[in-house]
């Protein structure tokens, strides 16, 4: 199977002096039709997430199809072997006594939910990645400390390479670089 043909670069960079330049230009970008961007500081800036266009995440539905599928499992599992494959009648109780299957149809809910919520964050953000290509960038360690980035993807349908380099030109950042894969 062949693997499909990644652009020659990852995306241009430019490097911003404090986080107002960084929402600033993030703003900047958004209104000029950029949408697979990305913004680095060294703590996290509400206004640059809301400038990239961030919306709600997929997880608490993850989360809820989970717990669904765990619950009505279980819930199934036990009318199965209560009425169908192997029943009892101790006491005089009816095969199908639902309070009892109450409390491990909550357990496993519970279960499922929280591991659809983190196999499915993990998915969701493109995880395990144990290499960006971001920090194939000499200056992008200073991100840690006190640098602002953003970063603008060749995979954007809007993407030029030197139109986006004029585009980034213009919003006066200390440095641009090109990201290579």
């Amino acid at each position: 199977m062949k693997q499909p043909k990644l652009p020659a670069i990852y995306g241009l960079m430019a490097e911003f002096e404090s986080a107002t330049e960084l929402v600033k230009a993030t703003k900047a970008a958004y209104a000029a039709g950029y949408r697979k961007m990305d913004a680095y500081s060294p703590f996290p800036i509400d206004e640059a997430s809301e400038a990239l266009g961030f919306h709600k995440t997929r997880v608490p539905l993850v989360i809820l199809v989970g717990g669904l599928l765990g619950g009505s499992g279980m819930y199934a599992l036990e009318y199965w072997i209560n009425c169908i494959s192997f029943p009892l009648n101790v006491g005089g109780r009816p095969w199908h006594s639902w309070p009892a299957f109450i409390v491990p149809t909550f357990e496993m809910t519970v279960l499922f939910g929280g591991l659809a919520g983190v196999f499915g964050m993990f998915a969701l953000n493109g995880l395990p990645m144990p290499h960006h290509p971001v920090f194939n960038d000499d200056r992008f360690s200073r991100v840690t400390r006190d640098r602002f980035f953003l970063c603008v993807e060749a995979a954007d349908p809007k993407f030029d390479l030197v139109g986006t380099n004029e585009f980034m030109q213009s919003l006066e950042p200390m440095s641009i670089s090109e990201v290579p894969h």
